[in-house]
């Protein structure tokens, strides 16, 4: 199955001759609901892991506080609604039966925080990535697979152990952990992924506007709004799950503006970042559709056999009120944990 992106309504060097040095190629990863195993790149998929080696935990801030779901019952919410919105309903019909109601109910209603086990609690896989599948990924000598995970919960923000990632050499991997152990509870149903294939794609795109020179951002913004097209939503940055490439627009609040900030630094060592993968809530611009791949009809299609959830939005996650969460790694050593920011 392929994913092709739609070229650019125009070309914006024609007009800025200047940003044709500033291109660069990213990969798309296009996520699609499957069933991903552990050789394969994924969201949210089975890990290669080596069954001798710790799977890694994370020290919550704070005690669970108020009823928390599982990801058994996040997972069989799921398969309710996906069940539901599958079969026929007459215009007058409820959707879910009530013995169906009343499960979903339950398990929207959470457990007991005073029941919840304390302490550190395992991370759960958010993806995994072959070299053979993101060639714009610059992967350390010696390894040829990035595994990230995390904690879902709603400090997702920041440097620390609750983002992890793991470079590793897949061949070395001997014996497979067969069944990864699972937190007690999750904080955040809406940062947990539903397993999805990757269909990889590589495009090239442009620096976001705040990464330009002001005044060449306020040159190229004023002539894209006589072409009436938008340089963000259109012309720069792809958006959706990539790796690689240049990091997301900044939406709802300004960027870090000097380099000393601690925002624009890895948390370990002071050192330079660089975007390494971009958590998108959907896979393109509700508004202008432009990158929508050219084998979706439409972005409010639905997949076939699951019209519970859309092909835009295929992981079923939500970064805030439907922002991205841009994670960037060290440029001069990959191992350090990984500062990641909603943008």
């Amino acid at each position: 199955m392929t994913r092709t992106t739609p070229p650019r309504p125009l070309d914006i060097t024609a007009g800025f001759p200047e940003l044709a040095g500033l291109v660069r190629t990213t990969t798309r990863l296009h996520p699609t609901p499957g069933a991903p195993t552990v050789h394969d790149s994924s969201v949210g998929g089975p890990l290669l892991w080596p069954a001798v080696e710790p799977w890694p935990e994370d020290e919550p801030g704070y005690p669970p506080f108020k009823p928390m779901q599982t990801l058994a019952d996040i997972r069989q919410e799921r398969g309710l609604l996906t069940q539901a919105w599958a079969r026929p309903c007459g215009p007058r019909e409820n959707l879910l039966s009530a013995q169906e109601s009343a499960t979903l109910d339950r398990l929207r209603a959470g457990h007991d925080p005073v029941l919840l086990p304390t302490g550190p609690q395992p991370l759960i896989p958010l993806a995994q990535l072959y070299a053979r599948d993101v060639p714009t990924l610059p992967f350390p000598e010696g390894t040829d697979l990035l595994q990230v995970l995390w904690a879902p919960g709603y400090s997702i923000q920041g440097c620390s152990a609750n983002v992890q990632l793991r470079w590793r050499r897949a061949s070395e991997v001997e014996e497979v952990l067969r069944t990864p152990p699972e937190p007690a509870y999750v904080e955040c149903d809406n940062h947990v992924p539903e397993p999805c294939l990757l269909h990889p794609e590589s495009v090239q795109e442009f620096p976001p506007g705040h990464l330009l020179d002001q005044a060449l951002e306020e040159r190229v913004y004023d002539w894209c709004a006589q072409k009436s097209v938008s340089y963000q939503s259109d012309l720069s940055v792809a958006p959706g799950w990539k790796a690689g490439g240049w990091p997301a627009p900044f939406t709802f609040r300004d960027p870090a503006e000097s380099d000393e900030d601690e925002e624009r630094q890895c948390g370990e060592c002071r050192g330079p970042l660089e975007a390494l993968l971009t958590i998108d809530s959907s896979e393109w611009d509700g508004a202008s559709g432009s990158w929508r791949p050219a084998e979706m009809a439409s972005d409010m299609a639905k997949l076939v056999g699951d019209p519970y959830r859309s092909l835009r939005s295929p992981t079923m996650m939500t970064i805030g009120r439907g922002y991205t969460l841009q994670v960037y790694s060290c440029v001069s050593t990959p191992s350090h944990l990984p500062r990641t920011i909603m943008q």
